[in-house]
C-alpha cells in the first residue's frame, strides 16, 4: 500500500506537471476552504493526490512515507493502514479548514504524512520507558519541532493541516492500541473510518466563520 500511494501521487505530478493538467487538477482536488464551505467536504480529502511545483514537496512528502510507512503497514495490514491515510489527511484538511485563510488553496499529502508521525509518537510514548522508545521519542520529537518550525522560515507552509493530521495519527495509535485478538484489523479499520467520518462531520455541521 505504501508502494501504491507514492505511485499514485507521482502519477498526478507527472500528469500536472507534464501533461499540461495542472489547472484541471487542482480545480477538482485542491483544498479550497469557501468550497469546503459550500458543501465539497471530499476536499479535505484529495489534496494528498497533488504537490506544488517543483520536486522538493513531492520528494519530502514520498521520503516520508516511504521511511514511516511500511513498519506500521506491516505492523497493522494495508487496509487499516490506507485507512490511517486518509482519516489522517480529513483530520489535517478539518484543521486547515477552520484555522487557516478561506480563499487559500491547499495542496500536498503533509497532513496524511503528519498522521504517520502521530502513530509513531504514540508507540515512542507508550514505549518511553525503554532504551528503544526513548530514542523513538527523541527522534520524533526533534522532526516535530524541526517541522513546527519550518512554517515560520520558509512560509507557504499549511502548518494548520501538519497539526491535524498529527492530532488525528495519535488518535488513530491509541485506540489501535487498545486493539486485540481475532477482529483486530476489522477494529482497526473502523477506528479510522470513525476519525474520517468525524473529520468531514466537523466540516458539513460546524461554521468556519468566514
Amino acid at each position: 500500500m505504501t508502494t501504491t500511494l507514492i505511485a499514485i501521487a507521482v502519477l498526478f505530478y507527472l500528469a500536472g506537471s507534464l501533461g499540461g493538467l495542472r489547472l484541471q487538477l487542482l480545480e477538482n482536488f485542491a483544498q479550497i476552504n469557501f468550497l469546503v464551505a459550500e458543501g465539497e467536504w471530499w476536499r479535505i480529502f484529495t489534496p494528498i493526490l497533488l504537490h506544488a511545483e517543483g520536486l522538493m514537496h513531492i520528494l519530502f512528502n514520498m521520503w516520508a512515507l516511504w521511511v514511516l510507512g511500511p513498519q506500521i503497514e506491516r505492523g497493522v495490514g494495508k487496509w487499516p493502514f490506507l485507512g490511517l491515510y486518509l482519516a489522517s489527511a480529513g483530520m489535517g484538511g478539518a484543521f486547515y479548514y477552520f484555522l487557516g485563510p478561506p480563499n487559500a488553496i491547499a495542496v500536498g499529502a503533509s497532513g496524511a504524512i503528519f498522521g504517520l508521525f502521530g502513530v509513531w509518537l504514540n508507540w515512542a510514548v507508550h514505549r518511553r520507558n525503554t532504551a528503544m522508545g526513548r530514542m523513538l521519542l527523541r527522534q520524533i520529537g526533534f522532526l516535530l519541532l524541526l517541522n513546527a518550525a519550518l512554517p515560520f522560515i520558509l512560509g507557504g507552509i499549511a502548518w494548520e493541516a501538519h497539526l491535524g493530521g498529527l492530532i488525528g495519527g495519535f488518535v488513530i495509535g491509541e485506540m489501535w492500541s487498545r486493539i486485540s485478538g481475532s477482529r483486530a484489523q476489522a477494529q482497526r479499520i473502523a477506528v479510522t473510518v470513525a476519525v474520517a467520518l468525524l473529520a468531514v462531520a466537523s466540516v458539513l455541521l460546524i461554521p468556519a466563520g468566514f
